[in-house]
């Protein structure tokens, strides 16, 4: 049998708990196929497993579908009698856009679940796990699983601060620059890279990148080519005085342009740029910190997940000095440009001690066709 456990016993034994945690890893890894499509639901996978051997599987694959625990027993009929169930998040009890989980786990016939991340929505929050456990099924919590706890890091942030998970990203020469002293930075990272970038854009709810950045690139903002989700283009813009011929500006009406502006932006701009079909947002702070983080309320309000910020200096200095930064992406070009007025990555106030620093928690470092792709989460 899968579990030697049964009512009233204290947990999994040492070695169920090793069985345990490699089905679990499959199921974080079907999880992560979800990203993108799920959101602002979580990514969740699901496997079961009867007498050491998977039977099933399934993951959440768009929002408003059916969750990972559906898809799963769906696959065997909708029976699992006897069987334990891995599930990367606690299963939901409630009444959303699909029936609870819960119910059909238990109408399967399943003995016992095994739970990666507590669900925090409130109308979960460990009501699923005591549903299950009242019924009769075991309920087993997987110790300090960490790669399930990252994978829906950024709805957990979500649900207990309103706020994106915030991702900052940016592409620099060897000697740390984002552009030569006249402004010219395309392209310093080599395709490859590129590409990456595209498929990082394709996943999010929205790409944040200041006036400036707009001027010196004049970016599209778009995934190419396309992915799970189309990302609303955001400029920080305290004057609205971005420029109606930009591409971004010019394909407002095709794919979402949000300016978000400061109490001084000159009317007649913000006229235009309506005309041309950009939504306005107004964050009536005077301060510049604060009119981001009033920016960031807005957007989790709106319920979007993740936000990646492509630039510039300012935009991408003021959120690390909020610590509103939680994933970083870079990359490096083996290309020196020199200049002591060339455009650095990160502006801001900066911290005083290298003791301050935010430091990455898992950084990773790949190779890609000679660009060093460094990516990983700030660690708290």
């Amino acid at each position: 049998m899968d579990s030697d456990n049964t009512a009233g016993t204290t947990g999994p034994l040492p070695d169920q708990v090793a069985r345990d945690r490699h089905f679990m890893a499959r199921a974080v890894e079907l999880a992560s196929r979800g990203i993108g499509g799920v959101e602002p639901n979580p990514p969740v996978g699901c496997l079961i497993v009867r007498e050491g051997r998977l039977i099933a599987e399934g993951w959440h694959t768009c929002f408003g579908g059916p969750h990972a625990e559906v898809m799963a027993l769906r696959a065997l009929g909708g029976i699992a009698q006897g069987a334990t169930m891995y599930v990367t998040l606690e299963p939901c009890c409630h009444h959303g856009k699909t029936p609870p989980c819960t119910d059909a786990i238990l109408q399967a016939g399943v003995c016992r679940v095994v739970v990666a991340v507590p669900d925090p929505f409130p109308q979960v929050a460990g009501q699923g796990i005591a549903r299950l456990r009242d019924a009769g099924v075991v309920v087993d919590l997987l110790p300090d699983c960490q790669p399930a706890r990252d994978l829906v890091a950024p709805y957990l942030k979500l649900i207990a601060r309103r706020r994106p998970w915030v991702i900052a990203k940016w592409a620099m020469t060897l000697d740390g620059k984002l552009a030569t002293r006249s402004g010219d930075s395309q392209w310093i990272s080599n395709a490859a890279s590129r590409r990456i970038v595209h498929q990082l854009r394709g996943r999010v709810d929205a790409i944040l990148v200041g006036r400036r950045t707009v001027e010196a690139d004049d970016p599209l903002l778009t995934a190419r080519p396309p992915g799970p989700r189309q990302a609303v283009r955001v400029v920080v813009d305290s004057m609205a005085a971005i420029d109606p011929r930009s591409k971004l500006v010019a394909s407002a009406r095709d794919i979402p342009v949000v300016i978000a502006t400061g109490p001084e932006a000159d009317r007649t701009n913000l006229e235009v740029l309506r005309r041309a079909g950009c939504e306005l947002l107004q964050c009536p702070a005077h301060d510049p910190a604060a009119r981001i983080t009033q920016l960031l309320d807005t957007l989790g309000e709106r319920q979007m997940t993740n936000v990646l910020v492509e630039g510039g200096g300012n935009l991408l200095g003021s959120l690390f000095d909020l610590q509103e930064v939680d994933e970083v992406h870079v990359f490096i070009a083996p290309k020196l440009v020199g200049g002591a007025t060339a455009t650095t990555p990160v502006g801001g106030r900066g911290v005083a001690t290298i003791a301050d620093a935010l430091q990455l928690a898992d950084a990773q470092l790949d190779a890609i066709e000679g660009d060093a792709y460094i990516h990983g989460r700030v660690r708290r």
